[in-house]
């Protein structure tokens, strides 16, 4: 492998070093990955899964035996009273729209906790009177609380913000594009409980993409009312091939898939097809193949940190999401970086990616993600905007060895330009 690396000897030695020194965490992570699967295990077999919950159902889906295990499955592991998880969820952001529009309703106002949220979300928000239905254009009021310059909660702020109108308040678990820190279970829970000080109707909403099965408990095990994530990340472990759930309190989990679906019909419709073996087998998988990316992650950290570079978290911080943050300081570099990613995906590795001007983001982004599923975050994949400090989001691997090999052929190629 090093042989065909321009910068081997460098790297091999850098390997076996921060690899050395990487052995008390990785066994920290593989104790975690033990811890989930049993909790996984004992869920599956609690909820008797057979083969016959393995089968698809059509037309309808009325009475989906499988649907409804799987869905028990994830509101035991998930610590909630109900669970919906369907294959007609298009993505992360569509499972959020739905919890947002489920909740709110005309003349409601909702609040950002933790500032500006994934830049895929502005046009659910939308504006006033922009004939899109976006959730202004309903006549529903957003606010958002930016973060103190220590990337804390803004509390005087969110006071502020807070009227009898508010609703619903939202905190991103994960830090999307943004230079703060991904927010803890800890931090998650202490927020909900000042959140519910100030009024305890208020519905607290988690968005959960990228942060299953990283730490021991999910949000909605400290108290969040609704969480919503895609599964092509974390919890599909790389099997699902789409999807999305939306977990809580029963009373908003049915008003989200009354909005997801048609009121009337809302958790009691939809056809698997034949989706329902990829859930049950990438859930199974989750625990193992979150651990795998973690591990990735923090290989990344370490040896890009060893070569000057600024990481967060840094190698040996806490994580609660599979999420890799470098700043890589020229534009050059962080081409490069992806580029050497893409060279080493197992599809679409011929292929070069370019900066290039996407919907709803300010800046060119360069992205790679030579995946399985397409924009599947679990597998290995970075991205990042041309902007400075030039910073790559690097994410997912199915597995820890190609995570290495990817990140050291990513290295090699930054490391060759000027």
């Amino acid at each position: 492998m090093f042989a065909s690396l321009q910068h081997g000897t460098k790297l091999q030695k850098l390997t076996h070093e921060v690899e050395k020194e990487l052995r008390p965490i990785f066994q920290q992570v593989e104790k975690q990955i033990d811890e989930h699967q049993f909790r996984m295990l004992e869920s599956f077999r609690k909820q008797g899964v057979s083969e016959y919950h393995l089968q698809s159902s059509t037309g309808y889906g009325y009475d989906d035996i499988g649907r409804d295990t799987l869905e028990k499955i994830y509101a035991d592991l998930f610590d909630a009273e109900m669970a919906l998880v369907r294959p007609n969820i298009v993505a992360g952001t569509h499972a959020i729209a739905a919890c947002l529009y489920g909740v709110l309703r005309p003349g409601d106002e909702f609040v950002y906790l933790t500032g500006k949220p994934y830049d895929t979300l502005l046009k659910v928000i939308g504006s006033p009177g922009d004939g899109t239905g976006s959730l202004a254009d309903l006549g529903i009021s957003y606010r958002e609380a930016e973060l103190t310059q220590d990337n804390q909660v803004n509390w005087n702020l969110f006071e502020q913000l807070l009227t009898p109108k508010t609703k619903l308040v939202c905190i991103q678990r994960s830090r999307g594009y943004a230079s703060r820190p991904s927010f803890q279970i800890e931090e998650i829970q202490e927020m909900i409980r000042r959140i519910k000080s100030y009024r305890s109707d208020l519905v607290v909403f988690v968005d959960n993409c990228y942060g299953e099965f990283v730490e021991n408990q999910e949000p909605t095990a400290v108290g969040a009312d609704l969480v919503a994530g895609s599964l092509i990340k974390n919890p599909g472990g790389g099997i699902a091939k789409s999807g999305g759930y939306i977990i809580g309190k029963k009373q908003w989990v049915e008003k989200a898939a009354a909005r997801l679906v048609a009121p009337g019909i809302g958790v009691e419709g939809g056809a698997t097809h034949g989706y329902l073996r990829d859930y049950f087998q990438g859930l199974f998988l989750a625990p193992h193949v979150v651990g795998q990316a973690l591990k990735g992650a923090i290989f990344a950290s370490a040896i890009l940190e060893r070569l000057g570079f600024v990481t967060t978290p840094r190698w040996s911080d806490p994580r609660t999401d599979i999420i890799q943050q470098v700043s890589l300081g020229t534009a050059d570099r962080l081409i490069a970086f992806c580029r050497g990613i893409q060279a080493a995906s197992p599809v679409d590795a011929h292929i070069s990616p370019e900066p290039a001007a996407m919907p709803g983001y300010e800046d060119e982004v360069i992205m790679a993600a030579g995946t399985f599923v397409q924009g599947a975050s679990i597998e290995l994949s970075a991205d990042g905007p041309l902007r400075e400090p030039f910073i790559v989001y690097l994410q997912g691997g199915l597995t820890y060895s190609h995570a290495k090999i990817a990140i050291l052929m990513a290295v090699d190629q930054m490391l060759s330009q000027p």
